[in-house]
């Protein structure tokens, strides 16, 4: 049987990134409902959108952090969260791990990566 189509938010500040995770997700069949680069702007289309999972990346433009925004964005919907990140160091894998995502993604990643991750989300 094969796995429902989920709806997919990507914030990412770095543009290569993020049409590179695009590309990955729309190959796995998945739904792309946007693309933010700012906490602020991904708190914003996770209210609009109501995304089943967010790939969230930790640095980001703005004021606020990928994880302050997981905080913020599940204050008002539920939702999955994938940290994608290149700074896994201890503090922020501890704070990340905190707000019950389903993983923790370090970059470089490969499509065989995303799909495990994806896969833990029933």
């Amino acid at each position: 049987m094969a796995e429902p189509i989920k709806k997919i938010l990507i914030v990412e500040d770095d543009m290569i990134i993020s049409l590179v995770v695009e590309n990955m997700i729309k190959k796995l069949g998945h739904e792309l409902v946007g693309k933010a680069a700012s906490g602020e702007d991904a708190i914003k289309l996770a209210e609009e959108h109501k995304p089943d999972i967010i790939l969230m990346d930790i640095r980001l433009k703005g004021d606020i952090d990928g994880i302050e925004a997981v905080i913020k964005i599940k204050d008002k919907i539920e939702t999955a969260v994938i940290y994608l990140t290149g700074n896994s160091d201890k503090v922020n894998y501890d704070r990340a791990k905190a707000t019950d995502c389903v993983d923790l993604i370090s970059k470089p990643f490969t499509i065989g990566e995303l799909t495990r991750s994806l896969d833990m989300i029933k």
